[in-house]
Order: C-alpha cells, then sequence, then structure tokens
C-alpha cells in the first residue's frame, strides 16, 4: 500500500512499488550524460547537425517521461484519471489502455538494447573531437537502462494481476 494525499492503491505488492520508482533512477544516468555531453563536448557539437542538440535533450526529456509513466501502474492516477483530465477526469483507466502500451514499450525497449549492445556498430566519433576520456563512466551511466524492459515488464504483470482479479476494484475517488 502506497498512499499520497489520503489516496490509497489497495494490493500493490511492495517490490512492484520498489520496481516501478526503479525505473527513472535506471534511466536517469543516461539521460543526464546525453545532457552533459550536449553542453560539455563543444568541440564534437560544433560538428553536429543543428537539430542535434535538441534531438538529444528532446530524447532524455522522453525517455524520462516514459520512464516516469511506469510510477503510474502502482498509483491511483494509474487506476482512475486524475480529474483535472478533460472528459475522462474520475474516471476508471481502462486495463488494456495501460498494460497494451507497457508491454510493446517493453518489448521495444528490449529490442533497442539488444540492437545496441550485440549490432550496433563501434560508435565513431569525428577526427578532431577528442576520444572519450571517461568511457567506462559513460558504460556506468549507460548499463541501468539493461533493467528498464524487465522491471516494466514486471510492474505492469503486477497491474494487470491486480487489476483483473476478481473482488480487487480501485477505491472511488472523493
Amino acid at each position: 500500500i502506497f498512499t499520497e494525499s489520503q489516496e490509497v492503491v489497495v494490493n500493490v505488492p511492495r517490490w512492484a512499488v520498489w520496481a516501478a520508482y526503479a525505473v527513472p533512477l535506471c534511466v536517469l544516468p543516461s539521460s543526464l550524460w546525453r545532457v552533459r555531453a550536449v553542453f560539455r563536448d563543444s568541440a564534437c557539437m560544433a560538428h553536429a547537425e543543428p537539430w542535434e542538440p535538441y534531438y538529444v535533450v528532446g530524447l532524455s526529456a522522453v525517455s524520462l517521461g516514459a520512464a516516469l509513466l511506469t510510477v503510474g501502474l502502482v498509483r491511483p492516477w494509474g487506476e482512475v484519471f486524475p480529474r483535472w483530465i478533460p472528459g475522462l477526469g474520475g474516471r476508471r483507466v481502462p486495463v488494456l489502455a495501460a498494460v497494451v502500451p507497457a508491454l510493446v514499450g517493453a518489448a521495444l525497449l528490449a529490442a533497442l538494447i539488444g540492437y545496441g549492445v550485440f549490432l550496433a556498430e563501434p560508435n565513431t566519433v569525428h577526427p578532431d573531437c577528442p576520444p572519450p576520456k571517461a568511457a567506462s563512466l559513460a558504460g556506468l551511466c549507460y548499463a541501468p537502462l539493461l533493467a528498464w524492459p524487465f522491471l516494466l515488464v514486471a510492474v505492469t504483470l503486477a497491474y494487470h494481476r491486480r487489476r483483473t482479479s476478481a473482488g480487487t476494484r480501485p477505491a472511488p475517488r472523493p
């Protein structure tokens, strides 16, 4: 059980809460590493296309946003739409509306990670750019991403089990 503002989601296993909150923490280091590269590696960014810094910052923001959605699988706003959403506020979130995108996202993440780990060409650097001094630090920043699809699948299955079991319905919102 996790509470916030007197709202309770019942029957959420403690491990699922921990796993849901671990997802954004797994994504944060790589996002910060990418943003750092935009602002700190000016020699390399000088050779980048004009849109690339925006892409890198946007990728980091979208990644963190997607990771934060995992928290909704253990929070009240993952079961009942918040009241501030026009037309949907106060209504129950359909189970499949949360489960299907989460599982598709986990499959895409696993495919991207598999590609990045096993099939991608080594990153080539422009000749004027200094070689990465902290390659091992970059690896440490990206390593937690390996857990993201697995944590997402686990939390999603717990959400599905909780929401579809007989007798467990979300508490009505006042």
